[in-house]
């Protein structure tokens, strides 16, 4: 092993992302349907954008909250996967560590910002469904723009830690990443130190960010669920439930492979490496891709324009 991997570098200049480890011959192959998967999301979520801005009549909440969410997905996408195509495509494999923090941080921040928006969404449709003659004087435009700051101030400040965490650790086993991007619990592994302060904080920040986020939704569609159930007849109940088939897909798209993706890659020691890479990169690529196919084909105004 060279000495540069081997010597003790509290904070090493660099960091060598290594892609997807044992699928190093199929990188060309992987970037197709991770390229297939960024394009749809951004054109995706870009139209989303386009359509709400030039039609008067989805100017409410609820479409502003998709807004919301689309914007998220492009940040969320962009932060790795252009770097993920530079690996596969031309072996670019040097991060700044600099860089790598950053990167890190912004992973964190835009994952946080999804769920909040999603938690924001079942507000929404709580307030409409079981409120629904105050839902104009609850949710106004100011209230949705003081959602939108609160969601992105909690993400900002929960993810900070993070680099600062990492940078204060020494690195003297190696410099290279076994991962597409600077995922911080792949950060940490390389370090020749305790890490149970990292580990503690990222099991932290799922449940008390994550966790929180899904019992609010869980509460949110009690309520929804009850108030469904009261209605008289079962078109009605049928027609009101189609209005929040859109929100439990988007939910289920983020959700699932964020929890599965966080506990595989901590408890998940027999699961094959490569394995575990490739559903992290899955996670932070399918929900974008995913979120403006759910709203476009299900939310009717959207498909119409």
């Amino acid at each position: 092993m060279s000495d540069s991997n081997t010597s003790d570098f509290p904070n090493p200049s660099t960091f060598i992302l290594l892609g997807i480890p044992g699928l190093e011959a199929a990188h060309i192959w992987i970037s197709i349907p991770f390229c297939v998967m960024y394009a749809i999301a951004m054109l995706g979520n870009f139209t989303i954008l386009f359509i709400v801005k030039r039609e008067p009549s989805l100017h409410t909440p609820m479409f502003y909250f998709v807004c919301m969410l689309a914007v998220t997905d492009l940040l969320t996408s962009t932060s790795t996967l252009p770097k993920m195509l530079s690996i596969f495509w031309f072996n670019s494999r040097e991060i700044n560590f600099s860089a790598c923090l950053t990167q890190m941080y912004f992973v964190h921040s835009f994952s946080g910002m999804e769920s909040g928006i999603l938690v924001a969404m079942a507000l929404d449709r709580y307030v409409a469904i079981c409120h629904p003659l105050r839902h104009s004087s609850t949710l106004t435009n100011s209230v949705v723009v003081k959602i939108g700051l609160a969601v992105v101030l909690r993400s900002c400040i929960l993810a900070l830690p993070y680099p600062f965490l990492v940078r204060r650790l020494p690195y003297c086993r190696t410099n290279i990443i076994p991962h597409t991007y600077c995922r911080h619990i792949a950060v940490v592994n390389l370090a020749c130190a305790d890490i149970h302060i990292n580990s503690y904080y990222g099991l932290f920040n799922l449940f008390s960010m994550i966790g929180m986020d899904v019992f609010f939704i869980a509460v949110s569609y009690t309520q929804i669920l009850w108030a469904i159930f009261c209605l008289p007849t079962k078109d009605a109940q049928l027609k009101t439930f189609r209005t929040c088939i859109s929100h439990l897909c988007a939910i289920l798209a983020l959700y699932i492979p964020d929890f599965f993706s966080s506990f595989m890659q901590r408890f998940g020691h027999n699961v094959p490496h490569h394995f575990l890479v490739l559903f992290a990169n899955m996670y932070l690529l399918v929900p974008p891709m995913l979120h403006p196919i759910i709203y476009g084909v299900r939310t009717k105004q959207i498909w119409g324009r």
